[in-house]
This record gives C-alpha cells, structure tokens and sequence, in this order.
C-alpha cells in the first residue's frame, strides 16, 4: 500500500466572472484536417503544462484515467504535475473508421473517487464517451474529461488547443519496418505538405 499523498496547497480564489478554456471560441467542426500539425516532444511538454493547469484551476482529481494507447502519455504527465494517482483504460478501433471498444477496462480503485479521464485528442467523442460509461459503472465521486487536442465537434471539460489540423505527435511518428525505425508510411506524405 503507497503512502497517503500530502495535501494540496490551498487553492487561490476563484474569479467571479467564468474563465474561458480556449481562446479559440466556438467554430463549427471542420469534417477534413485543413493541415498538418507536427508536435515536438518540447511543445507537447507545454500542452501538458498547459492542461494541468486549467485542470488545476477549476477541479480537484483525486486519480487520472488515461485512455490507451496515446491518452495514457499527456495522462501521466497531467498526474505527475498535478502528482495525483494515474492508471489506465485501453479502448481500440479494428479498423480506421470501425466503432471503439474497450479491451480493458478501469481499475476499481475509482469508485468514490474524483477522476479525471485523459485522452490525446477528441473528434466526435465517441471514444471518450464509451470510456465515461465504462468509468461510470464503477461510481466515481466525480467524473470530468481532458484532452490535449481539441480536433471536433465534441466538447471535453478542458483541453489544451483547439485545432482542426491533422496531428502527427512526437510518439506516433516513428515505427519499425522491416527491423528498421522509419518515418509511419501513411505519415511520409503529410509531412511532404510542411515542406
């Protein structure tokens, strides 16, 4: 059993008119990425700070939830910053395109618990709500969202950037083929786009 963690400090007073959480204002979803955005290791850093501070400023997670496989990276980092406990749940699509499922669900250890679920981006949100209801089952406290990317028509409790480009992130730009690390092939072309 790990120790109890020591309290937070007190938070500042609230303001008494709301915050906005994006200076991007509301615009319709666009249905096809109008670019490419490339994410470097050094600003996902700062979409991670950014993130954790809007959490910080308006709830109190007691343990973040990052969706795998990409929410399970800017997850932990969000619950090292805010230094709460993280776990994750793993939901995958078969094929592009194909409805998500979750193929492993969450740890019990959020039931009565304020939780925070972490995914990278959020599109339609249809990936985040299956994992809300497979949260929900285990009756937490609380229960908001959190993205780094902001990419559709789905609004999360808070994110990072709104941006309606098509995001390459720093993890998901190399794999091996063929015993070699080579730029993802269905990358190769958008990145001839920022040349």
């Amino acid at each position: 059993m790990t120790p109890p963690r020591p309290p937070r400090p007190p938070r500042p007073p609230r303001p008494t008119s709301p915050t906005p959480r994006s200076s991007g204002g509301s615009r319709p979803a666009s249905k096809t990425p109008r670019g490419v955005l490339q994410v470097d290791w050094p600003l996902f850093g700062e979409l991670c700070r950014v993130l954790a501070l809007k959490v910080f400023r308006e709830y109190d997670p007691e343990v973040v939830i990052g969706i795998a496989k990409a929410g399970v990276i800017p997850g932990a980092v969000v619950a090292t910053i805010l230094q709460r406990d993280f776990a994750s749940i793993a939901i995958t699509r078969t094929a592009p395109g194909a409805a998500p499922a979750v193929i492993a669900g969450p740890p019990r250890l959020v039931t009565g618990k304020r939780v925070l679920l972490v995914d990278e981006t959020c599109e339609s949100g249809s990936t985040m709500k299956l994992a809300l209801a497979a949260v929900r089952e285990l009756k937490p406290a609380e229960l908001k969202t959190a993205v780094s990317f902001k990419t559709g028509s789905y609004k999360p409790d808070f994110y990072a950037l709104e941006n309606e480009n098509f995001i390459i992130l720093p993890w998901d730009l190399e794999v091996i083929v063929n015993g070699e690390i080579v730029v993802r092939p269905d990358y190769r072309d958008k990145l001839k786009d920022l040349r």
